[in-house]
Formats: structure tokens, C-alpha cells, sequence
């Protein structure tokens, strides 16, 4: 389920408007980002979703001034992000697509090492570990040897490295990659417990029940362009119908299951012969499975499972990038 946060003030915490980022020259120029538009509200989650190639990790590197784009606008916490780098740097913390954290510290010693290099001293650079250690609940592994952490448990200690310095806005780039699900879960937790906190999260992720779970706004960009932003129930609604899926007891009744639902919808419905399942898309859902289970009954047709299903982000996701314009490979990065 989304997360829900009052916003904390009006100004967002991102706003980028035209935001074009090039890379070589000629023939071989690659667009990333190509005239890009988003605004990331504070106080929430935001994901980020698009193909591969689509300029995700670009635009997160724009934000933690990594790329200075070449056209457009960017101002992170209120500030212009290519007059002043230096002040964006302080208002963010990032972490990357793998743990960045030195095993051969202890969980203390890498956030205090961290901690110091934020220029804390070494009393505030303790207390600023240890409350981010007991915040990402890894007081107990605090003292051992990082080498011995599981991989969730390195993912959430590299969360805190980019916490130890309070910032106002986290860069996720793709965090969960290579996790078990267990581990996944884990930095879900995590990461609800930061937002919970007070820390605004961008999020980049190529699971979307990753965004399903934790975001409040999810822009689906492809191309180095937004095409798609809203929370996930409403860019469910834009992707496409409700299903009513009915799963008969007896194979022989398949088709007159297919029948019913023939009588819902103008698309055809879809029959799985082995899973003795059939579905179709409808509007207004749920009238459609109140008909679907009357007149299910009014024929004796048994069945083992009948439910209306809500477009996934997948789907969404999948007809979105399809449905946007076609580009050359050459001119798209990550």
C-alpha cells in the first residue's frame, strides 16, 4: 500500500522544467534527458519508472549535481541546482545501485567515518551514527564487522552513510537491486521509516511493485521525457479496464463462463483452457462482477474463484512505453 504523509510546506522539493542533458558529439550524441518535465512535492516518496535506456539514472545524477544539463531548469530544495551546486550537495544525500560501505569496519565506524567527512565533530559524528543505526534498526550489528552483513543489511547501512548528514532529500537509485525478497522488504521498511521521519525520497526502480509499495507519485519517463505522472491508483486507471476473472470448477463449463462474460464488455473475453480460467476487460467494474456472479448462478455454472482485478503497474507501465514515441536507440541513455 502507498504511503500517505502530510506535505510539509508547499514548495517542492524538486522542480525541473525543459531539462536536456547530452553526451559526445556528432554522430555519436547520445540524448539523455530531453526536455524533461517534473515536480517532485515534499513530503513524499516519488518513483521514477521507465525502460531501460530512458534516463533515469541521468536525471538522478542531475539532481545530486553529478551532470550539469545542458538546457532547462533544475532547483532542488528551493535552489537553482546549476547556479549552486554547492548548497543543492548539502540538502541531499545519495545512494547508489550497491553498498558502497567498507567491510572491514564495523557498522559504527563506517557512519562515523561518514559522519566526520560531513565535517561533524567527533562526539556529534557518534551521535549522529548511532541514531541513525538504531533508525534503520541495526543497533544490534552496530559493532560487527560489516563483512559479516547480509545484503539487506549492507543496503540499509548505505542508507544511513547518506543519512548521517540529515539530509532533506534522498536519491534512491535503484536500492533493492540483486536483494533477496526478504532483504527487499527489509530496505521497504527502511525506507518507509525515513519518509516517516521527515526525509523526502526520489526514488528510481525497475520493480514496480517497488513503486506500488512505497510511492506517493510515480512519473513514468521513456525517451528522456515524462510521459505519464500521477499515485499509482490513478496511472492504473489511465493504463486500461478493470477484469472480471472467473475460474470454473468444471472445464466443461469454461465456455459458458466465456459467454457470460461475452455479455459485459465489447472486447472479447480470454479463455485459459488448463487453469479452467476466463476474463475480460470492463467498465465499471464493480456492476460488472454483480452481473458476471448473477448470472454465473442464474446458468448453474459452478465455479471455484470469481474477483475484479484492478490494472497492474506492469501494465500500466508496459502500455504507457509503448503507446510513447519511437527513438532511435542511439539517442536514449539510462
Amino acid at each position: 500500500m502507498s504511503l500517505e504523509h502530510p506535505v510539509r510546506e508547499e514548495q517542492p522539493i524538486i522542480e525541473a522544467s525543459g531539462l536536456v542533458k547530452r553526451f559526445g558529439k556528432g554522430d555519436k550524441q547520445i540524448v539523455a534527458l530531453d526536455g524533461l518535465d517534473l515536480v517532485a512535492p515534499a513530503g513524499q516518496v516519488t518513483a521514477v519508472l521507465g525502460p531501460n535506456g530512458a534516463g533515469k539514472t541521468t536525471f538522478v545524477r542531475a539532481v545530486a549535481t553529478l551532470h550539469r544539463p545542458d538546457e532547462g531548469a533544475l532547483r532542488v530544495a528551493g535552489v537553482d541546482a546549476m547556479a549552486d551546486p554547492q548548497r543543492v550537495r548539502q540538502s541531499i544525500g545519495l545512494a547508489g545501485q550497491s553498498a558502497a560501505v567498507e567491510g572491514a569496519l564495523t557498522g559504527r565506524e563506517n557512519l562515523i567515518m561518514v559522519a566526520r567527512m560531513f565535517g561533524h565533530s567527533r562526539q556529534a559524528a557518534r551521535v549522529a551514527a548511532d541514531n541513525v543505526l538504531e533508525q534503520l534498526g541495526l543497533d544490534d550489528a552496530a559493532d560487527r564487522l560489516v563483512r559479516g552483513y547480509s545484503g539487506g543489511m549492507r543496503r540499509r547501512l548505505d542508507l544511513g552513510a547518506s543519512l548521517v548528514g540529515a539530509p532533506r532529500l534522498l536519491l534512491l537509485d535503484e536500492p533493492t537491486t540483486g536483494l533477496d525478497p526478504r532483504s527487499r522488504i527489509e530496505l521497504w521498511e527502511a525506507i518507509r521509516s525515513l519518509v516517516g521521519a521527515g526525509t523526502d525520497v526520489l526514488l528510481t526502480t525497475q520493480y514496480l511493485e517497488e513503486a506500488d509499495q512505497l510511492a506517493d507519485q510515480v512519473v513514468i519517463i521513456d525517451h528522456g521525457k515524462a510521459i505519464a505522472t500521477g499515485t499509482p491508483a490513478e496511472l492504473k486507471s489511465q493504463a486500461g479496464r478493470d477484469r472480471v476473472e472467473i475460474r470454473v470448477r468444471n472445464a466443461a463449463d469454461l465456455g459458458a463462463a466465456g459467454g457470460v462474460l461475452a455479455h459485459l464488455s465489447d472486447e472479447a473475453p480470454t479463455l485459459d483452457e488448463p487453469n479452467r480460467r476466463a476474463a475480460v476487460g470492463v467498465e465499471r467494474g464493480t456492476d460488472r462482477l454483480a452481473d458476471a456472479i448473477r448470472s454465473l448462478a442464474e446458468q448453474h455454472i459452478d465455479i471455484d474463484d470469481v474477483g475484479l482485478r484492478r490494472p497492474t503497474l506492469d501494465e500500466v507501465f508496459l502500455a504507457l512505453t509503448q503507446r510513447s514515441p519511437a527513438t532511435p536507440p542511439a539517442a536514449c541513455a539510462a
